[in-house]
Parts: structure tokens; sequence; C-alpha cells
């Protein structure tokens, strides 16, 4: 990458706003755009320049990152900046989506002449602050090269494979984060109902072969029954939901997968922006009169 006269981030939302003060931190120029022009605005002390207008935004650009709620969102995005995007420009998607649709989206880029790299991201709002986020990137080596200042002042970045592979990986990452939230979820009630305490439990179980950053935080929240959001039940429910396209496209089941995604389903549309920790409140749905701690439920 040579010198940049223009980034462009879109998407200025709870990931947003401190990946771009990162950039800025960095001394890298942002131009920052938003469906709802004061989240961009919010940014202009910090250095941003705060565009109302997407074809503006995009114009001129050397990279273009989208970080934004879903892939129709990001592919209606990409439809309304493409007129206005020179020859050449480099659109780094940054947001969840479906492998097919960030292959699309490669197509749709490369066929205007620009060029495309799918980086979603691991470390929540806390890493995006801290500038510590895995970066998961799939393109060319070329691109993801060119793109590395960018996403080192974000966080750690890796190159998986070529455009799609970046989707793969965080769906990878995320069939964990929820297979394993559920697992702690099923431990700490066990220890409550089978008479232990299950602080205690999590205390004495750490360090050992099922220390994780899961047992670590969100077996806190549940002691703590804190499910104020994080990441957001809706939010793995979509995830566990492309798992599961990626896996039928790749010809293979996964069967813990699915039940995790029955598990996340049953409380879907009741705590939709709890955090995904709430998939403790789905396993006491399944066994009445059993509830870990004592502490009230703090929802969103």
């Amino acid at each position: 990458m040579g010198f940049l006269t223009k980034i462009t981030f879109l998407g200025i939302g709870l990931m947003g706003e401190p990946m771009v003060r990162r950039l800025l931190g960095a001394g890298l120029p942002v131009h920052a755009w938003n469906r709802t022009f004061s989240k961009a605005e919010r940014l202009a002390p910090h250095g941003a320049i705060a565009v109302a207008n997407i074809e503006d935004a995009v114009r001129d650009a050397d990279i273009v990152i989208s970080m934004l709620e879903a892939g129709p969102v990001v592919g209606a995005v990409i439809d309304a900046a493409l007129p206005s995007l020179r020859q050449g420009t480099l659109w780094i998607d940054m947001s969840s989506t479906r492998q097919s649709e960030a292959q699309a989206f490669h197509a749709r880029l490369q066929t205007a002449g620009c060029r495309f790299v799918d980086a979603p991201v691991s470390g929540g709002v806390g890493g995006a602050q801290a500038g510590t986020l895995a970066i998961m990137a799939g393109g060319s080596e070329a691109d993801v090269d060119d793109a590395r200042p960018v996403f080192e002042a974000m966080g750690r970045v890796t190159r998986v494979g070529p455009a799609g592979a970046g989707q793969v990986a965080k769906l990878c990452n995320q069939l964990i984060v929820g297979g394993t939230i559920n697992i702690v979820a099923e431990a700490l009630l066990l220890a409550q109902a089978a008479g232990a305490d299950p602080a205690a439990v999590r205390a004495a179980i750490r360090g050992g072969f099922a220390e994780s950053r899961i047992l670590e935080v969100h077996g806190q929240r549940m002691l703590d029954r804190n499910f104020l959001p994080g990441g957001q039940v809706a939010t793995q429910l979509k995830d566990q939901h492309n798992i599961l396209a990626a896996a039928a496209a790749a010809g293979v089941a996964l069967p813990v997968t699915s039940l995790v995604t029955e598990r996340y389903e049953s409380i879907g549309d009741v705590y939709p922006q709890a955090d995904h920790s709430a998939a403790l409140l789905a396993l006491e749905q399944m066994n009445p009169g059993q509830r870990v701690g004592g502490a009230p439920d703090q929802l969103p």
C-alpha cells in the first residue's frame, strides 16, 4: 500500500466507532459514513471527516472499509457505492456475512475493476477499543498486504485463503464460541443443581484443561446473571444459521452446532438483544425450578 489519500469507513456502530478511532490514532486519514449521520459526526472531533452522502464518501477512496449488520446490508451499500468507486479501489468488508455473500461481493467488485477482501473480526467491542482484534482475511496475498497497515492499526491479521475464506474462519470462531457458551452454562447449572457452589466450581476448574476465555468472561456473566449485551443473541443466532449454511454448502454435518442453534432459536424472539451468554436462560427453561446463582437478571 502506498501513500493513502483517502480511507472511507462505512458503518459507525458499536464496533465501527472504536475501529475508526484506532485508525485515526495511527495517523490514517478517515472519511466516515453512517446511515444515521449523527453517528459519523461524533467522530469529527477526533479527526474523521463525516460525510452524509455515500457517493461522496467513497469517491476517490483508496480503501473502503464496511462494518455493517449483515450480508444483505453490505450488498445494498455496495450497490449504492459502486457507481462512484474509482478503478482499483480496495473494498474491505469487516462485517460477518455468509461465505457465498462474500464471494458474490468479490465477483461484483472485480467486474467493476475494484478489489475485495473479506476480513471479519473477533474480539468484540473491547478488542476494537484496544486495537487487539483478531482479523481473518480472505483475498489475494497482494491485496491483504496492501491493507496490512490498516489492519495493524486495529489488531492482528491472518490471511486464511481466497475471498470468502475470511468468513469461513469467522464462522469457525463463532461455532466454537456458541458451543462453548452452552457447555459452560450446562456445567454451572449442573454444579448448582447437584449441590455444589457454581462460583467455586468455576474457580476450581480454571487453569485446567477446561480453561477458556468463555469460562472466564461468560462464566462470570452467568454467575452475575449479567445479560446486558456484549455479543447479542440475535447476532449469535445469525452466525449459527450462517455456519449451518456453510456446512450444507461444504457437504458436512455438524450435529452439535445444530443443537446449539436450536438452543439460541428458543430464546431468539424473547431476548434478541441480550448477551449471548443468555444461552443459560434457554437451558434453565428446559429445567424448571433450576437457576444458577441468586442475583436478579440484568437484561436489556
